[in-house]
Parts: C-alpha cells; sequence; structure tokens
C-alpha cells in the first residue's frame, strides 16, 4: 500500500511540467536568451531611427555604450553599493565624461547634446571644458589637490620673506629663549661659555613665528614652542592576529560572533565584536524518489546573540590574548558592536601639540576661552573639552597614573590661547613639588600657594570675589560674565578665575568643614561670574570626596585606582581599577552617563618651561596681586568678622560722658534699633568701656 501511493501522486504533476507552453516560456527565461533578445531590439532601434539619434549625441554614443556595459557588468556581479561608497569618483567620473563629450563637441562630432555642452564654440567653449576637468579632479583627489595648494603657497611665502625688506624687523619674545630653558634638566655653564650663546632658539620659531598680540599688548605663544608629536605605528599583522583570536575564542564558548571594526589607539586597541545568531534547528526527514528517507536540519528560529554573554567572558578573552586585562563596552555609543579594549603591545604617547592642531580642540576653542585638551580615544580620535560647560573638573587616581601630568596640560592649554587679561590662575599645591614651575607666570593672582592655611584663606578670598562679582553685574543688570564683559574695553574686563587644587586630601585635614563648604558653595553659585574649579586628590576616598564636593562635580576623571570602592566613589562605577596607568583614564563627561577611556597628554618639564619663560619674559604691565593673610578669620561661629560700625566712635564718646550706659541708652541717644544698639554695646564691653549692665538694672 505504501508503494501505490507513491507512484499515484507524482504523474500528474509530471504531465503538467512537460506541456509545449512551460518549455517554450521556460527557454525565453533563460539569461542568454534574454540578453540575445535585448541585444536584437536594440539594433533595430539604433537601424529605425539611426539618423535622429545619430544627429542627438553624435559620437557621443560611444560614450553612453562604454557607460551602459560598464553598468550592466556592476549589476551582474552584485556591486551596486560601489556607487554609494565611492560617490566622488561617480561625480567625478561623470564629469570627466561631459568634457571628453564637449571636445567632440568642439570638434563638432558629439552632436546637439554636445553643442549644448560648450554653448559657443571657440574660448568660451574650451573654458568650459576646462572647468569640468578641474572639478572632475577635485572630486576624486581632493586631498592630494590641496596638499599641492597649500605646498605652492608656503613656496610662494618662503620666496617672499627671503627678499630684503626696508623696515627693520622686530625680533619676537620667544627668540630670547635660553637654551637652558629648552632643556629638561638646565646645566650650570660659566659666564664665558654663556655670552656667545645668550639668543638660541629653534629654527623653525625665527623664520615661522608671527607674533600675535592681544588687545592689551599681550604676546600669545606660538604652537612651536611645543614638541611635535611622535606617533608609535603598530604591527597590523599583529592587530588582525588578535582579531582573530577573538572570534576563536567566542567561538569556543558557543557565542557566534565576527570582529567588525579595528580602532588603534596609542595605548589600547578597540575591537568592535558584532553579535551574530543563535539559532534554533529541528530535523526533518523527506522521502526521496528511491523510496529511502533523508534527514536534514530546518531552522526554527533565529535571536541576536545576548551582550551579557559576551561582556561575561572579559576574564577568558584576556586568558586567550594573553593580555593582563581587558575592558569590554557593550555597546560603543553610536555603533551597534561590543567594544573590546585589548592593550597594545607597545605603549604610545600622546602630545599635547597633537590634540591641539586637532579639529575637535579647534571647533571647540572657535567658541570658547577655557577649551582644553584631554587626549585621544581608543581609536585615535582627539578628545577635548569646554571648561565653561563642565563647569569644574574633579580629577583622582593613585600615586603615579598620571594625575598631576593631566593637570599640567590643562593650564597649559589655558596658557597657550590666553592672556592674563583673559585668565588668571590660583594655584594650591600643598606638595610643594608639582605646581610651583609655575610661579613665574603673570596670570597668577599670587604665588603657588604651598601652606594649608594659607589656602583656606585663599578659598575664602575666591569666595569673597564671588559674591563682588555678583554685586558689580547687579549694578550693570547682567546675568553672568559674558554679559558684562561684552562691548568693554580689555581693562575694564573681568577675567576668568581658574582655580587648580593640586591635593585636595591635605585641605581636607586641616579645615574639614570649611573647605567643604566653601567648595561646595563656589562650585554652586561660582559658574556665572566666570570662576571654575579644578581640583585633584590621589585618595578619593568617601571622606575626602564626599557626597556633598561630588554632587556639585558632575565632570570628573579617573586615573587608575587600587580598588573597586575608589572607583565607585570618583565615578559612581567600576573600571578604573582595571586601567593601566601612565595617563590612561576614564573621563565622565556632564552630558553622558558613561565614561570614555582616554590616554591623556603628556607635557614635558621643558615645554612648561618654555611657556613660563616667554610669559615671564612679558612683564611690562605691572598686574595685581592679593595677599591672602590680609583675609580676614573666621569666628567660631563659622562667620566672618564684620567691619567695625561708623556709629562706635559716638557710643565710645557717650561712655565716655556718662558713667552707666545701656542699649536701651544707646538707642534713645543715637536713634536706632535695639539689635545695632546690643551690638554696639557687645563692642564697648570689649573695649573695656562700660561693664555689663543687665537690662532689669536700669533706672
Amino acid at each position: 500500500m505504501a508503494k501505490a501511493k507513491t507512484r499515484s501522486k507524482p504523474r500528474p504533476k509530471a504531465k503538467e511540467r512537460n506541456t509545449p507552453s512551460k518549455r517554450f516560456f521556460r527557454f525565453i527565461a533563460k539569461p542568454v536568451v534574454r540578453s540575445l533578445i535585448l541585444i536584437i531590439v536594440m539594433v533595430i532601434l539604433l537601424y529605425v531611427f539611426w539618423t535622429a539619434i545619430f544627429s542627438l549625441f553624435g559620437w557621443g554614443l560611444v560614450i553612453i555604450a562604454i557607460g551602459l556595459a560598464l553598468l550592466v557588468w556592476m549589476i551582474r556581479q552584485g556591486r551596486l553599493s560601489v556607487l554609494k561608497l565611492w560617490w566622488n569618483w561617480v561625480l567625478g567620473g561623470i564629469s570627466l565624461t561631459l568634457a571628453a563629450w564637449g571636445i567632440l563637441g568642439l570638434l563638432e562630432l558629439g552632436g546637439r547634446i554636445g553643442q549644448s555642452i560648450i554653448g559657443t564654440p571657440g574660448a568660451v567653449g574650451g573654458l568650459r571644458v576646462a572647468g569640468l576637468v578641474v572639478l572632475s579632479i577635485v572630486l576624486v583627489v581632493p586631498g592630494q589637490l590641496w596638499s599641492a595648494i597649500r605646498l605652492g603657497w608656503q613656496a610662494l611665502a618662503r620666496a617672499a620673506r627671503s627678499r630684503p625688506k626696508d623696515r627693520v624687523a622686530r625680533t619676537p619674545v620667544i627668540d630670547a629663549v635660553p637654551q637652558e630653558s629648552l632643556s629638561p634638566e638646565p646645566e650650570t655653564i660659566s659666564e664665558e661659555e654663556a655670552k656667545p650663546a645668550t639668543v638660541v632658539a629653534p629654527p623653525a620659531w625665527r623664520s615661522q613665528y608671527e607674533p600675535i598680540l592681544t588687545p592689551g599688548g599681550w604676546q600669545l605663544p606660538p604652537i612651536d614652542i611645543l614638541d611635535k608629536p611622535v606617533e608609535v605605528v603598530l604591527d597590523k599583522e599583529d592587530v588582525n592576529q588578535r582579531a582573530r583570536l577573538i572570534e576563536e575564542a567566542l567561538g569556543s564558548y558557543g557565542v557566534e560572533a565576527r570582529v567588525v571594526q579595528v580602532n588603534m589607539g596609542p595605548t589600547v586597541t578597540q575591537f568592535g565584536v558584532e553579535p551574530g545568531w543563535a539559532k534554533k534547528y529541528k530535523e526533518v526527514k523527506e522521502r526521496g524518489r528511491d523510496g529511502s528517507y533523508e534527514t536534514r536540519m530546518e531552522e526554527v528560529s533565529r535571536t541576536r546573540v545576548r551582550v551579557e554573554r559576551i561582556t561575561s567572558l572579559a576574564n577568558d578573552l584576556a586568558l586567550a590574548l594573553a593580555a593582563p586585562s581587558i575592558r569590554i563596552e557593550a555597546p560603543v555609543p553610536g555603533k551597534p558592536v561590543v567594544g573590546i579594549e585589548v592593550p597594545n603591545t607597545v605603549f604610545g604617547s600622546v602630545s599635547l601639540r597633537s590634540v591641539i592642531e586637532s579639529a575637535a580642540f579647534q571647533k571647540i576653542q572657535a567658541r570658547s576661552k577655557l577649551g582644553i585638551a584631554l587626549g585621544k580615544g581608543a581609536g585615535g580620535e582627539a578628545a577635548a573639552g569646554d571648561l565653561t560647560r563642565m563647569p569644574h573638573l574633579l580629577i583622582a587616581g593613585a600615586t603615579g597614573s598620571g594625575k598631576t601630568v593631566c593637570l599640567n596640560s590643562v593650564v597649559c592649554c589655558l596658557l597657550l590661547h590666553n592672556s592674563p587679561d583673559d585668565v588668571q590662575f590660583i594655584m594650591i599645591d600643598p606638595k610643594r613639588v608639582e605646581l610651583v614651575t609655575f610661579n613665574g607666570l603673570p596670570h597668577l593672582l599670587a604665588p603657588v600657594v604651598v601652606d594649608a592655611d594659607k589656602a583656606v584663606k585663599a578659598l575664602r578670598w575666591l569666595n569673597q570675589e564671588m559674591d563682588n562679582r555678583y554685586r558689580q553685574f547687579a549694578q550693570v543688570g547682567a546675568r553672568n560674565i559674558e554679559g558684562y564683559n561684552k562691548d568693554r574695553p580689555p581693562a575694564e574686563a573681568l577675567p576668568y578665575l581658574v582655580l587648580i587644587i593640586d591635593e585636595l586630601a591635605d585641605l581636607m585635614m586641616t579645615a574639614f568643614d570649611e573647605v567643604e563648604h566653601t567648595l561646595c558653595r563656589l562650585a554652586q553659585l561660582a559658574r556665572a561670574t566666570g570662576i571654575h574649579l579644578v581640583v585633584a586628590t590621589q585618595r578619593p576616598s568617601v571622606d575626602v570626596v564626599t557626597g556633598l564636593i561630588k554632587a556639585n562635580f558632575p565632570t570628573r576623571i579617573s586615573f587608575a585606582v587600587t580598588s573597586q570602592v575608589d572607583s565607585r566613589t570618583i565615578l559612581d562605577l567600576v573600571g578604573a581599577e582595571k586601567l593601566l596607568g601612565r595617563g590612561d583614564m576614564l573621563y565622565m563627561a556632564t552630558e553622558t552617563g558613561k565614561p570614555k577611556r582616554l590616554q591623556g597628554n603628556l607635557v614635558s618639564d621643558a615645554e612648561i618651561q618654555r611657556l613660563v619663560y616667554f610669559w615671564g619674559n612679558q612683564r611690562q604691565i605691572e598686574l595685581r596681586s592679593v595677599d591672602f593673610d590680609e583675609v580676614p578669620e573666621r569666628l567660631q561661629g563659622g562667620r566672618v568678622s564684620a567691619a567695625p560700625d561708623p556709629l562706635l566712635e559716638d557710643a565710645q564718646r557717650l561712655a565716655q560722658e556718662h558713667k552707666h550706659i545701656s542699649a536701651s541708652f544707646l538707642q534713645r541717644r543715637l536713634r536706632i534699633g535695639y539689635p545695632r544698639a546690643a551690638r554696639l554695646m557687645e563692642a564697648l564691653e570689649e573695649a573695656g568701656l562700660t561693664e555689663t549692665t543687665h537690662p532689669k538694672q536700669e533706672g
């Protein structure tokens, strides 16, 4: 019975497939037959309408035929996506094709279309053709064309500078930098040896540097004062081998994934892993023509591999890659991949100059005076920030992780683009060795503060300065420092004030309550007055970075720390304990919820010495200085002692004339209120001019 069933079903279908009409349409549907029919139809149309077509296109028909043949070949090969990827080449080819058709029009071989391309024969038509050729070159090789134009312009500029000038060239200030300020470790030399080398500077500064003067008469330093960047080139074969190891390691644990992106950074390389599919199959048995059964697997469903399955394999991937530790960013912001950050075999450094010259920093510097370079990301992209939008920065990290170098790079960024009329600093360095190198700057309101008690007075003075600025804003009806400085000359404008604290823990041990209260008040209110804080500590514990301080510092940078507890204290997340040190950091911006891994800038001691000498050599303008020792002390109640009352002299005169006086007596004679009279009585008692009198004893 089973054999009878198998024979009765296929026969009517076989008769239906073998009809002549089916065979004819199947013959017509063959690709070769379709192509042959299309060619025959095109030849017939060309033969019938040859005269009209040739008068319209001319010999441009050859160009059209080549273009159609190329398009058909790309369709058959499935390469139409190349048109989207290389769109500039496509547009350049179209422009070059029109130029060739225009040349045929000049030779009267391009038909009416060729004539319309050139317009009128002669010089005008030739200019149109030349313009199309230039447009095609610009579209195809824009970078090479721009480099050629820039090299030509530089050659013309050098030729113009080499001509003798009638006027006497003024030597820039930077040419007077002595040799000892250019080396990281100055050497001691005798006076006879120092005389012939009093003016020594790199040749590039003398030949290329053009002085930039500010409205206040200051001269800004050139970018050549910083060392040129030296990039470390990684072995691409080693990177590709690591990508294969990641795919094999994930596959061995049953996770289907493939590496689709490789972003090589100075310290780590980020591999973008695209999760695969988790597929489910079922067995399907089919009966063949010979009556035997065949088993095949049919896909039932497919779902994406969960990200948690990849992140849980962090230690296994580190073992497979022989890496000390890896960090997994899941997912990478703005990309549908999981980022696996693997340390490089050779660590590179990020120079401050390379980040300042990047487009990311220049974009911020164009709209803000307080742009700061932060470093480069895991993919090698430059990262920069705006201190006015942060508006305060909290930095933490263990000893030797790169915290102080980050502070130096922030200061150097501001020094490169701002004069003392724009930005002024208050630097507090309880460790006495890090920030004291900036003591020669005219930007400093006072010498670098190294004493903890004096540092507390500096915070008090800054608090008073904030209140004074708010009163000035209220008098002119301004909301912030930008509105106050608008349409004001440089002499009357208020500069930005940046407070740099290198070690917060020492200040917290000196006066915990006052330092915490003052920092929180400044962080809450000082943004509109142009006062910004940059605070660093190497002990990110809860007794130093308290909850109040952390809540008012939304922008934070964490370098390598010793434990997950410290990482949670500074970032509210784990991950900083896995950093590699030497400038490797996590940057938590105000507007983002996840930290970004960066390699911080490296600023050498020689570069800092050049900047300090450059600005210190311009002391032709006398600036105000602040003596923090004159700041009034706080009383036990936490209030600053107030100024003496103007009626105190009258009260002293009454105390000398009358034997017994009281608060109500002063109230009647001086015509003042009782609280003010009571304060005058307290002042007289402190001066010993009267004895304490209880109100009930009067009369």
